[in-house]
C-alpha cells in the first residue's frame, strides 16, 4: 500500500505546480494587456484628434471613458471574481475587452471611440481583480506569493515601458492599430485558462443598487470635471453632474451598510491597511497616470515631436520602472514596507517638482531624465502594497480587496486626467497649466506619504 499511494500524491504535487504556474501566466499577460492599453493611447491622441476631430474635452474622453467604466465596475467585478470564481471572471472579462479593443480600431467617429471605450474599460475592470484573485488562490505561502505578486507587477513594468514606444511607432502607421494589438495579445492571455483548476465561487445576490449608485457617483464626478475645463465650474449642467456625483456616493454608502451582501462590505475599511493602500493607490495614480497624459500633449503639442520621438522620451522612465520591479520584494525585505512606499512617493514628488521648474527652453534630454524618478516610484510603491493588501484578506475576499485598491487607483487616474485637461484648457499657456498640474500631484503625493507610517510593518494572519 505505501508504494501505491506515493506515485498518486507526486502527480498531485505536479498538478499543482502546473496550476499555479498557468495562472500566475495569465495574470501576467491579462495585466501586461491592460496596462499596455492605458499607456498606449496617450501619445495616439493628437493623431487620434487630427482624424476624428474635437478639442481637449474630446481627448479628455477617449481617455476617461475608458477609466471612468472601469473604475465604475471594478467594485462588483472584484465581487463577481468571488462569486463565480477568477478563471470564469477573467475569461469573460477579457473577451469583453478583446472584442471592444477590435471595436475601437474600427471606430468611424469620435463618438462611437468613446462608446468602445466604454465597452473596453467594462472588460478591463473584470480582468484586473482576477488576475490578483488568482495568484491569491494559486500561492498559500505568503513569501512564494509575494514573489508571485512581484512576477505580476514585472507585467504591467513592461506594458508601462513599452506602452509609449510601442504607441508612437504603431501611431506613425495608424493609430488603429494601437487598439488592434489588443486583440492578439488578449488571446494569448486566455490561452492559460485550460490549466488552471476552476476557481472556488460564492452563490449570493448580486449588488444591483450599489452598482447603479457607484456608476452615478463616478459618471457624474468625471463628466463634472471635463466639462469644467470648457464651461467652468458655474455651469449649470457641471453644477448638477457634481450634485448626482454627491447623491451616487451617499446613496452607495448608505446601501453599502444595510445591504445583506454589499459588494464592498464596509467592515474591511476598518482595516488600517486597507485604508492606506486605498489613500496610496488612488495618489499613486494621480502621477503615475496624470503625467504622461500632460507630456504626451506637451512633447507633440509644445515641442513638436513626431509619436515615435515622444514615445522614445517617455523610454528612460519607464525602462528605469521596469528595471526595478524584479528587485522590489528584495528590497522591501532590506528596507521594510513603510520605508519603500514612502520613499517611492518622495521620489515621484521630487520628479514632478523638478519638472515643474524647468524653463520652456530645456534640453528634451533634461525632461526625459527628470521624469525618471516617477517612473521608479511605480516597483516601489505598488508590488510591496498589494502584496501586503493580500496577505491582509482572507483568500474568499481577495477579489473584493484586489477591486477596490484598483477602483481607488481608476479613480485617480480619471481625476488626473480630468483636472488636468481642465487646467490646461482654462490656463492662458499650456506650460502653465502642466506646471500647475504638476503642482498639484506634488501636495497630493505629499500627504500622502505623511500617511504611510501608520501602515502596518507586518501582515496579520488570516484565515
Amino acid at each position: 500500500m505505501p508504494t501505491t499511494q506515493r506515485p498518486a500524491a507526486a502527480p498531485a504535487i505536479r498538478d499543482r505546480g502546473r496550476h499555479a504556474v498557468a495562472a500566475l501566466a495569465a495574470a501576467v499577460v491579462g495585466f501586461f494587456v491592460i496596462t499596455l492599453d492605458a499607456t498606449i493611447v496617450n501619445v495616439a491622441l493628437p493623431r487620434i484628434r487630427e482624424d476624428l476631430g474635437g478639442g481637449m474635452t474630446g481627448l479628455q474622453w477617449v481617455v476617461d471613458g475608458y477609466t471612468m467604466m472601469f473604475a465604475a465596475l471594478l467594485l462588483s467585478a472584484g465581487a463577481l471574481s468571488d462569486r463565480i470564481g477568477a478563471r470564469r471572471a477573467f475569461g469573460a472579462g477579457l473577451a469583453v475587452f478583446v472584442a471592444a479593443s477590435a471595436a475601437c480600431g474600427l471606430a468611424p467617429g469620435l463618438g462611437p471611440l468613446v462608446a468602445a471605450r466604454f465597452v473596453q474599460g467594462a472588460g478591463a475592470a473584470v480582468v484586473m481583480p482576477t488576475t490578483l484573485a488568482l495568484i491569491r488562490e494559486a500561492y498559500d505561502d505568503q513569501a512564494r506569493r509575494a514573489r508571485a505578486v512581484a512576477v505580476w507587477a514585472m507585467g504591467g513594468a513592461a506594458a508601462a515601458a513599452a506602452g509609449p514606444l510601442v504607441g508612437g511607432a504603431l501611431t506613425e502607421l495608424s493609430w488603429r492599430l494601437i487598439f488592434f494589438i489588443n486583440v492578439p495579445v488578449g488571446v494569448a492571455a486566455l490561452l492559460p485558462l485550460a490549466r488552471i483548476t476552476p476557481s472556488p465561487h460564492r452563490r449570493v445576490p448580486f449588488d444591483r443598487a450599489g452598482q447603479i449608485a457607484a456608476i452615478a457617483a463616478m459618471g457624474g464626478l468625471t463628466y463634472g470635471v471635463i466639462e469644467a475645463g470648457a464651461d467652468g465650474f458655474t455651469s449649470p449642467r457641471v453644477l448638477t453632474a457634481l450634485a448626482v456625483a454627491v447623491a451616487g456616493l451617499t446613496g452607495f454608502l448608505m446601501i453599502e451598510a444595510r445591504a445583506a451582501h454589499p459588494m464592498v462590505p464596509l467592515e474591511m475599511f476598518r482595516d488600517r491597511t486597507m485604508v492606506i493602500a486605498v489613500a496610496v493607490g488612488f495618489t499613486f495614480m494621480i502621477g503615475f497616470y496624470g503625467m504622461p497624459f500632460l507630456f504626451s500633449l506637451y512633447f507633440q503639442q509644445s515641442r513638436g515631436l513626431s509619436s515615435v520621438a515622444t514615445g522614445v522620451a517617455f523610454l528612460p522612465m519607464m525602462a528605469f520602472s521596469g528595471l526595478l520591479t524584479p528587485a522590489s520584494t528584495r528590497l522591501v525585505r532590506r528596507v521594510g514596507l513603510r520605508a519603500s512606499i514612502t520613499g517611492g512617493l518622495l521620489l515621484m514628488a521630487a520628479g514632478m517638482i523638478s519638472l515643474a521648474a524647468l524653463p520652456a527652453t530645456a534640453p528634451l534630454w533634461a525632461v526625459a531624465t527628470l521624469m525618471i524618478p516617477v517612473g521608479l516610484g511605480g516597483p516601489l510603491i505598488m508590488p510591496p502594497l498589494t502584496a501586503r493588501l493580500l496577505d491582509s484578506v482572507p483568500v474568499h475576499r481577495a477579489g473584493v480587496a484586489a477591486g477596490i485598491l484598483n477602483t481607488a487607483r481608476q479613480i485617480g487616474g480619471a481625476l488626473a486626467v480630468a483636472v488636468f485637461g481642465a487646467l490646461l484648457a482654462r490656463h492662458a499657456t499650456f506650460l502653465n497649466g502642466l506646471r500647475t498640474s504638476l503642482l498639484i500631484a506634488v501636495v497630493v503625493l505629499l500627504a500622502t506619504a505623511a500617511a504611510t507610517p501608520l501602515l502596518e510593518q507586518r501582515p496579520r494572519t488570516t484565515p
